[in-house]
């Protein structure tokens, strides 16, 4: 993402501060978090066992497919941590612009891998991680990319800020 530029204006910091104290947020971090816990799960009891049953190129594929499923999910939740940390005003909204928040991780998260022979319950979480991913990876770009190389004043806003100063208001 290094062709995009990330920006910290003011108003930008005000979007950040409203979404992070949005039921929207709430929404998003609550199945963000219940899709990492279930995924742990299934990896740790019904998805180790069922690896085993795969064959050798059903159980490369449900190697690589775990291994992007657990990317997916970290870098999801790591967003929605600094989110949750704005919300709780232990983040300033405009340090959340920094770049080390972005979500990231696009060439693997977004890859599409073999899914023949996989479990089901893992094509599953695949499916879901990966819609939750694409709407995280549209509200990152919305809050923090889109717009930052075009940072010309608001024509409007630009005309009450002179109106203010000329008047002292």
């Amino acid at each position: 993402m290094s062709d995009l530029k990330v920006s910290s204006t003011p108003w930008r910091a005000e979007v950040i501060q409203d979404f992070a104290r949005s039921e929207l947020f709430q929404r998003t971090f609550q199945e963000g978090m219940d899709l990492v816990e279930e995924t742990a799960g299934y990896l740790d009891g019904a998805g180790r066992q069922a690896s085993k049953l795969l064959s050798r190129n059903a159980a490369l594929a449900y190697a690589a497919e775990s291994m992007r499923l657990t990317t997916r999910l970290m870098q999801v939740a790591s967003w929605l941590l600094v989110q949750r940390a704005v919300r709780e005003g232990d983040m300033p909204p405009i340090a959340a612009c920094e770049d080390r928040y972005r979500l990231t991780g696009e060439e693997v998260c977004r890859a599409n891998g073999e899914a023949d022979g996989l479990p089901g319950e893992l094509l599953m979480l695949l499916d879901r991680s990966e819609r939750l991913y694409e709407r995280v990876r549209h509200l990152d770009r919305r809050m923090y990319v889109e717009g930052a190389t075009d940072e010309t004043p608001h024509p409007v806003l630009s005309q009450q800020d002179r109106l203010k100063s000329a008047f002292g208001s």
